[in-house]
């Protein structure tokens, strides 16, 4: 018999609670029985299923609410999956991730979309399997092809096969465009020496439509991380747009910088790592990140929802 590959991504296409349940919980137990250790990170409806029928196993697993960990997509591999791989160095581990349910927004499907092309990226060579359930009965025929495209290995009643549309890379290319702006939006060009300009333009702006407390100072502190970013890699400045979607503030910072690596903003850094925050800041106080890199530059959009 071959060693298995180092790092498995299958998806499990599920139709109704019957096949969730057959699907997921003989890979907690059979990990479980081999010592590995393993991470459950589900919608809270689907967390509470899977911790009830796993009775007194249910204590040797973590369990994460990806509803609150990944509501923004970009804080998943590096909050969620590396925290937990990375907690057990030398050693396989095994976690359910399933970032895409019914009630996603259009405005967050690309992000995850992406989520899950990136994962064959930041975890190739890694001695990890992660299992990502897919409501076959309720998302729609895009989101499952997606799905095809970002998993190699597809399960379906049982039954397990090859995906033959493997290609993570076009996910990420497709969802790359973010379009255009709103006509509501307002715009600031700024250089070198206007980070405090930025930053009192884009308060203002979101104050303006409904952002206040905690929520305009997470706003105030990721448009100075991307500002900064804009000025240091980015051509030495850039231009910060602000405009409304329902119940959210949006800001982008878009300059001519490339931004080359894929996983930026998703990898962990250490306490004595110099730089490589700014984007891991942005995603953990946005409610959603975007981000679109062509051969004229970089834009960046995190959005700030008002009811949280």
């Amino acid at each position: 018999m071959s060693a298995p590959a180092l790092f498995s991504h299958p998806a499990l296409l599920y139709h109704g609670e019957r096949e969730y349940l057959a699907g997921t919980l003989p890979f907690v137990r059979s990990g479980l029985e081999v010592g590995e250790p393993v991470a459950i990170a589900v919608p809270g409806r689907r967390l509470a299923l899977l911790r009830a029928r796993l009775g007194a196993a249910a204590g040797l697993v973590r369990f994460v609410d990806m509803s609150v960990a990944g509501r923004n997509p970009g804080r998943i591999i590096p909050g969620v999956l590396r925290r937990f791989v990375d907690a057990y160095p030398g050693r396989r581990v095994r976690i359910i991730g399933e970032p895409i349910w019914r009630g996603r927004s259009v405005t967050e499907y690309p992000a995850c979309a992406q989520h899950e092309a990136l994962i064959n990226v930041a975890f190739a060579g890694r001695a990890v399997t992660i299992l990502c359930p897919y409501d076959a009965a309720e998302l729609d025929r895009r989101t499952l092809a997606d799905a095809a495209l970002t998993h190699p290995v597809l399960i379906e009643r049982g039954v397990e096969r090859v995906s033959s549309d493997f290609d993570p890379e076009k996910v990420i290319e497709v969802y790359n465009d973010l379009g255009p702006e709103p006509v509501d939006t307002v715009a600031l060009e700024f250089g070198a020496d206007g980070l405090g300009e930025v930053r009192t333009f884009a308060m203002a702006e979101a104050a303006l439509r409904g952002l206040g407390g905690d929520r305009l100072l997470d706003l105030e502190l990721a448009v100075n991380e991307l500002a900064a970013n804009s000025i240091v890699h980015g051509g030495g400045g850039g231009t910060l747009r602000v405009w409304s979607r329902p119940g959210h503030v949006v800001c982008e910072v878009s300059d001519s910088g490339r931004l080359a690596d894929p996983l930026a903003g998703r990898r962990p850094v250490g306490p004595d790592a110099h730089g490589g925050r700014g984007l891991l800041l942005v995603n953990q106080v946005a409610d959603l990140v975007r981000i679109s890199r062509t051969a004229e530059g970089t834009r960046v959009q995190a959005h700030f929802a008002l009811d949280r």
